[in-house]
Order: C-alpha cells, then sequence, then structure tokens
C-alpha cells in the first residue's frame, strides 16, 4: 500500500512540477524572444539584376553548397522551421511554425513526414507549410524578392556576424528556443526585430561564389535537374528481397512482419554495393515493380487500412546525416540467416496476428507463434544496429528524453540457451499481459494508464524472476556462462553508451573508464525497449505519450541494472546499487523500496579483487576475444607502454598525450563540454589526426526528468577519449599542433574562471564566428567519410555551443 501511494504521489507531483516549469518556460522565453536586438537593421536590398548571373545546375552546384553549409542544421525533425534543405522536395515543401518536437502538446499532432504524409506542393500548404521559394509572378527578380532563402542569405551579408569573441547574447541556441520562422508577408519585421539572424544562422556568411550560385539558381526559377534511376544490380537486389518479405505462406507472413517491425527506421545497405546507396524498409500499397506508395500510418504495427499491402525498398535520396544514420546490411549470407532462424526451424502459424493496438503494440503477443531464441538471437546479431534506434531514432532528441541513462554505462546480453529459450516461448505467451507497453493506449495515455502499465511491469517482474529460478538457474551456475560471447566472432556482444547531455551515442566494445553503471540485457527486455522507444514512439505524440514513454525506460534501465548485479557478489549488490540512486529526492519518491531481485542466488564468479564491475567486463572481454572488440589503450591502457596496432610515429606520440589528457577529472575538464572533436597537426595536413573528447557528467541519480543541475556532481565528472569520431552534435571543434599538445593539457587542467576560459579558446577553440569555422567542418566531414564510408553522415551543428 505505501509503495502503491508512493508511486501515485511521484506522478502526481510530476505533472505539477512540469505545468509549473512549462509556464516558467513560456514566461521567460516570451520575454526574451521580443525584445528587439540593439542594433540597427539594414533595410532590406532587392538583388541587383545587372549583377553577373550563371547557369548553375541543382545536382552539381547547388545541393553540394546546400549539403556543406545548410544542411548542417537543416535536417531530420529537428530541423528549425521543419525546413528541410536536404533534398529538393525539402525546399519545394518549404518550412512551417508547428515544431515536430513539443513536450507541452495535449493532442496529437497531425504528423508531416516528407516523401510520406504528403507528396505534393499544394498539399503541403493545404497542411500549413509556407514557401521558401519564389510562387508567385515568376521573373527573374519575383524570384529573388519572393524568395525566403535569398532574403535570409543577404540578410546575413549585410548583417555579419562579429568576428571574434562570443556571439552576442541576441543570437540565442538553445535547443527549446521559441522559433520565428517568418513567412514572406512577415519578413520585414523578422529583419527589423532580429538583424543578426541572417542564415547561416549564428555562423559566418556563404562566400562570395556560394552565394552567387544559390542567388543564380534562384534567378533562374530553382529547378532540379535530379533525375535518379536504380541500377541493374540494385534493381535484382531489390527484387530478390522483396520477393522474400511478400512470400504468401502464414508463416513467411509473420517472419516479414517481424522483420519489417524492426527494422524500418533505419538505413538498409546492399553488401558491396556504392558506400551511399541506402533504402528504407517500408509498407505500400503497391506490389514491386510499380511506384512505392507508402502507407501513412504512424507506428509500424497500426492498422495498413487495405486489405493487401507489399513490404517495399524505397531508395534514400536526402543527404545523410550522422544524427538518423544507422546501417542495417543486406546481403545473400543476411537472408540465409534470417531463413535458419525464422524459416527452417519446426512450427506452425495457425493464424495471422490482427493490428488492433492493445494486441499490436505488444510483440509477446503479436510474434508469439514464433520462438524467442530466434527473436532473440535476430536482435543479437545487430545488437548495435537496434540499440542505435534506440539512440538516434525520434525519442532520444532533448535533455529531458535521454536524462533516463547514464553519461556512460556498458552493455552485455544473456546468452541464448536453447531449453530455456523454449520454456521462455512458452512463458512470455502466457503472461504477455503483463508486458503491455504504453503505446497500447495510443495517445490517450494517462496517468491512470501509467500507472496500470507501470503496476503489470512490477507484476512481470516478480513472475520473470519466479520464471527464472524455476527454468534456468536450477540448471545454470550465475557465470560468464550466462553471457553471450557473439558466437565467437560477433563484435556486437559487447557495447558502450554515452550520453552527451540531451543526445547519445552507442558504439561497439568497452570504451572508457570503468563506469558508474552496466547493464545485462536479456530478450524480453531487448524487445521491450525497441517497442517503448521505437516501434511505439510517436514523436507526433501528446506529453502524456512522451512522459509515460520517459517513466516507464526508469523501469527497464533498473530492470538491466539489475541483470547485472546478479553476477556481483550477494552481499555488495544492495550496497553498489544505493551508490547508483544516491539523494534525498529518489529516495522521498520511493524508488528505493523496489526489491533487489536475484538477492539470495549468490554468484558462481570467483573474484579475485575488490572492484567487482571492473573485474567482471575486463574477464568478459578477456573470455570474448575478437567479439568483445578492441582494447581501449586511450582510457584503459594496463601497462606503461600501451600501441596500438600499426600507428605512425605522429599517431604514437598522440596516443601519449591522450592518455596524459584522458586522466583528468572533475573541474580539471570543466571548460569542455559535452562532445569536442580536436584536431591535432601535424607537418602533412593530409595526416592531421582526430579525437573525441567527451565529458561525461557525474549524476547522484538518473531518477527524475527535471532539476537535473540539482544533482550534478561536477567534480566526479570523467573525460574519454577516443581515437577518430564519436558524437554527431559537436559542440566544439579543437585544433592544436601536435608539438603543442603538454601545453594544451596544462591549459585546460587550470582553466577555471571565465578570463580563463576566454583564452582558452581564442588560444584552442573554433568559436561560430570564426571565419574558418567552415573550412573545419568541411575537414571533419571529409575525414570521417574517408574513415567510415558507409556509416557517415554529415555532423549536425545544432549544438555547437558559443564558448
Amino acid at each position: 500500500m505505501i509503495r502503491i501511494v508512493g508511486s501515485k504521489l511521484y506522478s502526481l507531483l510530476f505533472f505539477i512540477l512540469a505545468s509549473c516549469l512549462v509556464f516558467a518556460y513560456n514566461t521567460i522565453n516570451f520575454a526574451s524572444t521580443n525584445n528587439p536586438a540593439a542594433i540597427k537593421p539594414q533595410a532590406f536590398r532587392p538583388v541587383d539584376l545587372n549583377r553577373p548571373f550563371r547557369q548553375v545546375s541543382y545536382s552539381n552546384d547547388v545541393k553540394p553548397i546546400l549539403d556543406s553549409r545548410c544542411v548542417a542544421c537543416h535536417s531530420c525533425y529537428d530541423s528549425p522551421c521543419q525546413l528541410k534543405l536536404s533534398s529538393f522536395e525539402g525546399i519545394d515543401r518549404g518550412a512551417s511554425k508547428k515544431t515536430v518536437y513539443d513536450h507541452e502538446r495535449l493532442i496529437a499532432q497531425e504528423p508531416s513526414r516528407l516523401y510520406i504524409d504528403e507528396t505534393t506542393t499544394a498539399g503541403w500548404r493545404l497542411k500549413g507549410f509556407f514557401p521558401v521559394l519564389n510562387e508567385q509572378f515568376s521573373s527573374p527578380e519575383d524570384n529573388l524578392n519572393n524568395s525566403l532563402i535569398a532574403r535570409l542569405i543577404q540578410l546575413k551579408r549585410y548583417n555579419p556576424l562579429p568576428s571574434n569573441g562570443k556571439l552576442p547574447k541576441s543570437i540565442e541556441l538553445e535547443l527549446e528556443r521559441s522559433l520565428q520562422c517568418p513567412t514572406l508577408d512577415e519578413f520585414e519585421d523578422y529583419q527589423h526585430d532580429h538583424p543578426l539572424w541572417g542564415m547561416p544562422y549564428g555562423l559566418p556568411p556563404l562566400t562570395q561564389d556560394q552565394e552567387d550560385t544559390l542567388l543564380s539558381w534562384l534567378r533562374d526559377g530553382a529547378k532540379a535537374d535530379i533525375h535518379p534511376s536504380l541500377s541493374p544490380a540494385a534493381t535484382a537486389e531489390i527484387e530478390k528481397w522483396e520477393q522474400f518479405l511478400n512470400a504468401p505462406s502464414l508463416k513467411q507472413q509473420l517472419v516479414a512482419r517481424y522483420i519489417y517491425e524492426h527494422l524500418y527506421i533505419g538505413d538498409l545497405h546492399f553488401k558491396d554495393h556504392p558506400a551511399n546507396e541506402f533504402y528504407k524498409l517500408v509498407r505500400s500499397k503497391t506490389p514491386s515493380g510499380q511506384a512505392v506508395e507508402e502507407l501513412k500510418s504512424i507506428r509500424p504495427f497500426d492498422a495498413p487500412g487495405i486489405e493487401r499491402f507489399y513490404y517495399r525498398l524505397r531508395p534514400v535520396t536526402s543527404t545523410i546525416v550522422d544524427k538518423n544514420h544507422f546501417v542495417y546490411e543486406l546481403s545473400d549470407s543476411k537472408m540465409q540467416r534470417l531463413q535458419e532462424l525464422f524459416l527452417k526451424p519446426e512450427y506452425t502459424v495457425t493464424q495471422l496476428p490482427g493490428y488492433d493496438p492493445q494486441s499490436a503494440a505488444n510483440p509477446f503477443n503479436t510474434f508469439s507463434q514464433l520462438p524467442a531464441i530466434s527473436r532473440y538471437q535476430f536482435l543479437l546479431d545487430d545488437a548495435q544496429y537496434f540499440f542505435s534506434g534506440f539512440i538516434k531514432g525520434p525519442v532520444c532528441r532533448g535533455q529531458a528524453a535521454v536524462n533516463v541513462i547514464r553519461d556512460q554505462f556498458w552493455v552485455a546480453f544473456i546468452k541464448p540457451q536453447n531449453d530455456f529459450m523454449q520454456e521462455s516461448t512458452e512463458f512470455l505467451a502466457e503472461n504477455n499481459h503483463y508486458l503491455r507497453m504504453p503505446a497500447s493506449e495510443g495517445e490517450k495515455i494517462g496517468l491512470i494508464s501509467w500507472l496500470d502499465v507501470n503496476r503489470l511491469q512490477q507484476q512481470y517482474v516478480d513472475k520473470k524472476e519466479t520464471f527464472i529460478h524455476k527454468a534456468l538457474l536450477r540448471h545454470h551456475d550465475v557465470d560468464f556462462n550466462l553471457i553471450w560471447d557473439g558466437d565467437g566472432h560477433n563484435d556486437n556482444a559487447l557495447l558502450t553508451v554515452f550520453r552527451h547531455f540531451d543526445n547519445a551515442t552507442v558504439v561497439k566494445g568497452l570504451v572508457g573508464k570503468t563506469p558508474l553503471t552496466a547493464w545485462v540485457v536479456d530478450y524480453p527486455l531487448f524487445e521491450r525497449i525497441h517497442y517503448l522507444l521505437v516501434a511505439g514512439f510517436n514523436v507526433y505524440g501528446t506529453a502524456g505519450h512522451q512522459v509515460t514513454t520517459r517513466l516507464y525506460m526508469d523501469s527497464l534501465r533498473m530492470e538491466a541494472e539489475n541483470n547485472f548485479l546478479r553476477f556481483i557478489p550477494a552481499q555488495h549488490r544492495k550496497a553498489m546499487r544505493d551508490s547508483w540512486y544516491q539523494g534525498v529526492d529518489a529516495k522521498l519518491f520511493g524508488f528505493f523500496d523496489k526489491p533487489l531481485y536475484g538477492i539470495d542466488k549468490e554468484t558462481a564468479i570467483s573474484y579475485q579483487t575488490s572492484d567487482y564491475k571492473k573485474e567482471f567486463f575486463e574477464r568478459v572481454q578477456q573470455r570474448l576475444g575478437l567479439a568483445g572488440g578492441e582494447p581501449d589503450l586511450i582510457n584503459r591502457c594496463p601497462k606503461e607502454s600501451c600501441m596500438r596496432a600499426n600507428s605512425s610515429p605522429d599517431q604514437q606520440q598522440a596516443d601519449a598525450m591522450m592518455r596524459q589528457l584522458a586522466g583528468l577529472k572533475g573541474y580539471q575538464i570543466e571548460a569542455l563540454p559535452e562532445v569536442s572533436f580536436l584536431r591535432i597537426k601535424t607537418a602533412d595536413p593530409d595526416k592531421d589526426l582526430v579525437y573525441t573528447l567527451i565529458r561525461n557528467q557525474k549524476l547522484s541519480n538518473v531518477s527524475f526528468i527535471f532539476a537535473e543541475s540539482l544533482r550534478r556532481e561536477p567534480e566526479q565528472d570523467t573525460l574519454t577519449v577516443v581515437p577518430g569520431f564519436l558524437g554527431s552534435y559537436p559542440n566544439m571543434f579543437l585544433s592544436v599542433p601536435i608539438r603543442q599538445l603538454p601545453e594544451f593539457i596544462e591549459h585546460l587542467k587550470h582553466t577555471r574562471t571565465e578570463a580563463e576560459k576566454e583564452f582558452f579558446y581564442n588560444r584552442y577553440g573554433i568559436r561560430r564566428n570564426n571565419p574558418e569555422i567552415w573550412l573545419y567542418y568541411d575537414w571533419f566531414n571529409q575525414k570521417y567519410l574517408k574513415e567510415q564510408p558507409g556509416a557517415a553522415g554529415l555532423f549536425d551543428m545544432n549544438r555547437y555551443e558559443n564558448l
């Protein structure tokens, strides 16, 4: 009874607190955005039509400029004003005053997905999108003066930013800032109130040549000359996979539905095909050989609305950006693997499941006829891909969304056991009611619904504990044999997740120092996270849906942490968990009265040290061999001299200094933001080195959405240094000649005051208004593409800080 009341009290207080903060936030934002900058704006000047214009091609001349300068901010769901400049269709659609990410709305918003929810210019206008190109009288003069793109570019030209120091306060960079999104009729007021808000926003202007190219294109009517066509090899692969996914038997149809509901969000790539060719798996009204007509459903398990639909592969034509790009590779061996997992096993599908929300949102109901071991192995084979769906999908945007996880943690997986998984299939089918997901309520979910879902989750965990002891632990010790070994070769066996305040990254292997927390993931947990954060999440949904998703993830995170604690000596489990949930606020809301499962079953691991977490993962990684990933020789050098294989003298010198840098912590790294890209300059610019510096912020607990600053423990912050690139949203570019690395580290250690930070960033940082920032942006993108073709996408500058 006490626990139920505490849970209700927590939820009620949370909603009250959320409402108060939203009101205060809006009041402050309204005041700040209605104070005109104390700068006299230059009047809009019509373009001089006597200036030299030239014939330009959209695909050859214009798109490269948009990709390298505009897509840096204008892509994906968080594109300002929903203006997506990553494709001509996005430019033609225009902009909107509605935001996709809105944590305040009480009614679900009509979706506005490019290529899906509307495909015509007239249709987008009916949905509230306004043009950024001229749609009035067509003449060279009108094409320029009635184009918002032209006006915003010229506003920046006539009102440039100061070329040094911090940007003025009138340049708002907060992720949740109030966007103006002016129409053509509103532009005169916009330029008067915000003269420094020309494009590129908060960054240096385009070069004169780039500007002339864009204006020449706009002047001539902004025509597109892209006519994409598929190669014969691509056409053949598409036909083969669409035939596989649309096979007629009940068994094949159920398998195809399972595959679709897990792969629809990522970018699919055919092995050995060009690295820049990707596809989306969609449901279409039309069969293979005809133009794709994608269904407009929000979630992949929504009712199709037609009697027959087809799984199709739609080519990705937008520019690839890193923040939502993660790749699933298709090949003959992959198809063979899917057949081995799902089609060869002896089982019978007697009836296909329906699409009613209560049932379809629960994968343990929908796919109860598929063997659990097949489903689990499918997820394990490409674990990083599926975790990337949690991380790079639309759910993970904003501080309140991702502060459900720690800034760094390691992930291992329970090994599929044939005998146990057969019993598990029956257990999950019998108890699927307790595994009901928040999405089963659609957009109607509220406080009472969430309490019901949360109660079912607790009942499931109780039943799971009984089942594990009966079906698994009765026959198996709690030791390293329970951890998936990657089948001896699969490097998805261990993962590291980094949270960067309002976004996150997942990588293979154990990266960084031993983290505070760790997860061990089993099949039901893996599946529920996917259906909570990916398949069941509606980015256009209500505040209730978004809050419920966040709160339910608290329970799943604690379940994963509890799985890890099973491998720790029983007498030390509670103390270790208590260290993860410190603070009066956590105790106040009753988080500690949730039972610590598995405490009566002692681990069979014989530890040699008292640092159980560190020893556990070191021994797991050693046992896994190649499947455990490369050792981290920067952050966890096991001896005095660590050297990466085949490294150059410059790399060896830089690595040695980076180990020193990785040893800094607390206030020694106070000057660094969450993610910095460090370019180390050598004698040969083509061989300059790149390291990512990740500041891991320490929190006393991660149990609450708000008041994160009250739980900060900056003296315990740590630094992870990674060779190459990690993260999609750099907060700062740093540049240091290799000979000055000792000086750079020494300066960083002692940078505390504002004056010291000013000196540090003037010397080593590339600030937003630095005229060279675009050269660095291009260099980092090109370096990334060269080092990781296929996996790389353009970096996003929306979170680049004004330091």
